[in-house]
């Protein structure tokens, strides 16, 4: 099985460059790495370097503005560039763990033909915070798991959960199903995931594929990322409509208070819930984006070019 890489970079750094050397270095070989940068002018040179280093013909590098990144066109382009059997996308902060990750999620597709896309276990980096690590460890536990329409009455939205931080999709079933949206504000791998399932693939978590890959977010970084969040639910009522949303959340807080009384850190409950009510507040907003005047939602949203194209 062929196997390309892709890559959205706005402003990559020094960890960037080392995802690169760990590409090179996987058990599995990589064809070739697609990257689809924003501002040509924000890549600095020693990126530059080490895109040039990659063998010969690994590395495909298009320049687009910022007006014209979207999460679900700019990967729906990079997947235009691809021929391969199966494409990884990830993010330019998602730094393998070992020479093992597309040997783990390429077998996991390998394993049965229904399984439409499988996404990696993300791990806090050591910069992380203990609320971080907490999410990390709630969202990515340490045991695969399949996934498919039918587990809807005992998983809820968590279904559809999938991450384009690391995940591995067969090419071939993702033009059959219709690929990603044409415009995503968020949630494009949540979209699709649920565009399978709904006509029979499954999605895999491949525990044992594994990145660092965590972000310490304070109040209004959770507030913006959540509004996105739920405007993206708000305009997909055929994956999330009917589904709380709400109920998974509050699993989250009871499984947060145990991880820090076993930490024997209870306190850093506080932090934590303070985040919360960041995260609610702006999905509260989103999912109710289309009654707030506009200079509202340009004030809540992360992403303000995506509202410009509207």
């Amino acid at each position: 099985m062929t196997i390309d890489v892709m890559i959205p970079t706005y402003r990559p750094g020094r960890e960037f460059i080392e995802i690169l050397s760990r590409l090179t270095k996987q058990s599995c070989p990589v064809r070739k790495i697609i990257l689809i940068n924003t501002e040509e002018s924000m890549l600095t040179e020693p990126v530059r370097e080490a895109i040039a280093k990659l063998p010969e013909g690994m590395a495909q590098l298009t320049h687009i503005s910022k007006a014209e990144f979207d999460h679900a066109a700019v990967r729906r382009r990079g997947m235009d560039c691809s021929g391969a059997d199966f494409v990884l996308f990830m993010t330019q902060d998602a730094v393998p763990a070992n020479d093992r990750l597309l040997e783990e999620l390429s077998a996991m597709l390998q394993r049965d033909p229904r399984i439409a896309v499988a996404y990696a276990r993300q791990l806090p980096k050591e910069s992380a915070a203990l609320t971080e690590r907490c999410g990390r460890e709630f969202n990515y536990p340490d045991r695969e798991r399949i996934k498919g329409i039918d587990d809807l009455p005992e998983l809820g939205v968590k279904t559809f959960f999938c991450s384009d931080v690391c995940a591995m999709y067969r090419r071939d079933v993702f033009y059959q199903v219709g690929g990603f949206e044409e415009r995503a504000i968020f949630n494009e791998d949540m979209i699709y995931a649920c565009k399978a399932m709904r006509a029979g693939y499954l999605v895999g978590y491949a525990a044992r594929a594994e990145v660092f890959h965590s972000h310490n977010y304070g109040f209004w970084e959770q507030f913006h990322r959540n509004f996105d969040l739920a405007v993206s639910q708000a305009d997909h009522p055929e994956v999330f409509g009917g589904i709380s949303s709400e109920q998974e959340g509050m699993r989250m807080i009871s499984r947060s208070f145990q991880y820090f009384t076993r930490h024997k850190k209870p306190w850093a409950i506080v932090p934590f819930l303070w985040q919360c009510v960041g995260r609610y507040s702006g999905y509260l907003l989103g999912k109710r984006y289309r009654k707030l005047p506009r200079r509202v939602v340009l004030f809540c949203t992360s992403n303000k070019e995506y509202w410009n194209r509207i």
